[in-house]
């Protein structure tokens, strides 16, 4: 298994590990954080187990899940997750999601995040395109996807299932061959 890390100037990505889990439940426990996520805040034991999950995952051959520690290069300190999912059935193709601890956001890092997931995507593991999806809700989120060269394709209606019900989501994808690293 090769372990992922891929710097950038401000965000650097790397595989988790169980030394995230404190760091990971700042994010996946809080309820700010998870507002638009399609579940309630998680328990100190339940990202626990999706870190085992994580680490399980980045051990299979084809890779086609990659759950990443977010790093603040100037701390060296985790201040978030981001997901790359590849589809199995068109490998060329990817899904991405990201959750920064709330104390990041308004600052940029969100579309500092986007673009490096984009450049990680295109660059490292030669995908075509990448896609995301977002709460209608989720403004911060629309903007650091337009921002970092998404464009938004569409509405899924009822989409996911959230706590308080069925949510729908606003897709946004970049293809490799339109993107440009900026």
């Amino acid at each position: 298994m090769r372990r992922v890390v891929y710097d950038g100037e401000r965000l650097g990505l790397r595989d988790i590990t169980e030394a995230d889990v404190p760091a990971l439940h700042a994010v996946y426990g809080d309820a700010a954080a998870t507002q638009h996520m399609p579940f309630a805040p998680r328990s100190l034991a339940e990202v626990a187990g999706l870190v085992a999950q994580a680490v399980e995952a980045a051990a299979a051959e084809p890779r086609l899940l990659y759950v990443l520690a977010v790093i603040d290069m100037a701390r060296r300190d985790v201040i978030g997750v981001a997901r790359l999912r590849i589809e199995a059935d068109h490998p060329h193709s990817a899904e991405i999601g990201f959750g920064l601890h709330p104390d990041q956001w308004g600052r940029g890092v969100g579309t500092d995040l986007v673009r490096l997931l984009l450049s990680f995507g295109f660059k490292q593991l030669g995908l075509h395109r990448l896609w995301g999806a977002r709460s209608p809700a989720n403004l911060p989120a629309q903007l650091a996807m337009l921002t970092a060269g998404m464009v938004e394709e569409g509405r899924i209606r009822h989409h996911v299932h959230t706590p308080n019900g069925w949510r729908d989501s606003i897709v946004h994808s970049a293809l490799q061959d339109e993107w440009t690293e900026r």
